[in-house]
């Protein structure tokens, strides 16, 4: 892994962070359900038209927004044919979004709505520009001061100005895993330093078997948003990268990471409400004691939970995949507690991706 120098940052893009993501769903009820039933999310507000529903989720500093399409002319309608379930939109809060908006497209991003003005409750000025796929960033201005807010024409649900504490424990989105087609990286890395004002922070080659590939973590100026780029080695053989890039049609969000202050306690908390996570060989944890010594978490906490740990200069870090339950088997989620650690580690990168390895050639052999 290499630290890559910083580039100034565009002072209209320098307070970027992530307002909420939202996901187009094919069922809406099932979907809130799940979200509310397994990870213990809040819904905090509804909203809709004629061609969708929508229902707002909350859980720490995060706001998930699940959209069904009503009408063909919505765009979920054609994104969930395409992909199935799945993040549409990572929306980006900033203080002002027609700066934001206009240094954006000078800088390459495609305009997708230009800056609106919204009365009543809500962001007061909304914008958006193209990511990656077809992926959007709708810009977010919010009052000063204001906390996590609800998109433009949700209505708030009761009692969602409440302050909650989930007994799982998940505080906020610590990074966006995205996968791209083969020879996107550099370009989708460069783009989003030229028209977001992020910077790349990171680089690694991962080898994972007789797969490989190509992971670039780009950052917005504040830290406040993670992206890891990744793009499978077309010199090496096929493999989850490549088959998420199948079945998922296209480029796209492959797993969203939810921050912890105590990812064994949140594991055992979400285990206990359904929600499955990927299997760690017993043979990594029988050497771990004599790769890193332990600070919090014992080593039989970790083997009961299959969490992986690392360390870099700043500190340790905790993290496990989910289980995917898509029907393809593209987007999953990923639980991290990071105790000073700033990086996300060497060695857990390639445990983790073995994992989904394991599991995607094991359903395999199911079929």
């Amino acid at each position: 892994m290499t630290d890559l120098p910083a580039t100034a940052p565009n002072n209209d893009l320098a307070d970027l962070a992530i307002d909420h993501v939202e996901m187009y769903v094919d069922g809406l009820e099932e979907a809130v359900f799940a979200w509310v039933d397994k990870y213990a999310f809040t819904v905090v507000g509804t909203g809709g038209s004629a061609d969708h529903r929508s229902v707002a989720l909350r859980q720490g500093r995060m706001t998930l927004v699940l959209t069904e399409a009503t009408a063909e002319r919505h765009p979920a309608t054609t994104y969930v044919t395409t992909h199935g379930n799945g993040v549409a939109d990572i929306a980006l809060r900033t203080a002002d979004v027609s700066a934001a908006f206009a240094a954006a497209v000078a800088g390459g991003a495609r305009p997708v709505r230009k800056p609106t003005r919204h009365a009543g409750e809500g962001p007061a000025v909304t914008a958006a520009v193209s990511g990656f796929g077809d992926v959007v960033h709708t810009l977010v201005e919010r009052s000063p001061g204001e906390g996590p807010g609800l998109p433009p024409g949700f209505v708030p649900a009761l009692g969602s100005r409440e302050a909650r504490t989930s007994e799982v424990g998940l505080l906020d989105i610590d990074h966006i895993a995205v996968c791209l087609n083969p020879g996107d990286l550099e370009s989708t890395a460069r783009f989003y330093q030229q028209a977001l004002g992020f910077r790349e922070v990171f680089k690694e080659h991962i080898v994972v078997g007789a797969q490989a590939m190509d992971s670039k973590v780009v950052q917005s100026a504040t830290g406040a948003v993670t992206l890891t780029l990744i793009e499978p080695d077309p010199l090496a053989q096929p493999g989850q990268i490549d088959e998420f890039l199948k079945s998922h049609h296209g480029a796209g969000v492959q797993h969203l990471a939810f921050s912890s202050r105590d990812a064994v306690r949140s594991v055992r908390t979400l285990s206990a409400r359904g929600v499955g996570f990927l299997q760690t060989p017993s043979t990594y944890y029988d050497l771990l004691s004599e790769r890193i010594g332990l600070k919090s978490h014992t080593l039989n906490e970790l083997r009961a939970t299959n969490l992986l740990v690392d360390e870099d200069h700043d500190g340790q870090l905790f993290q496990i995949f989910t289980a995917s339950t898509h029907p393809r088997g593209t987007i999953f989620f990923e639980v991290i507690e990071r105790q000073g650690a700033q990086t996300f580690g060497s060695s857990n990168i390639k445990a983790l991706y073995e994992a989904v390895e394991l599991e995607r050639t094991g359903q395999r052999a199911a079929r």
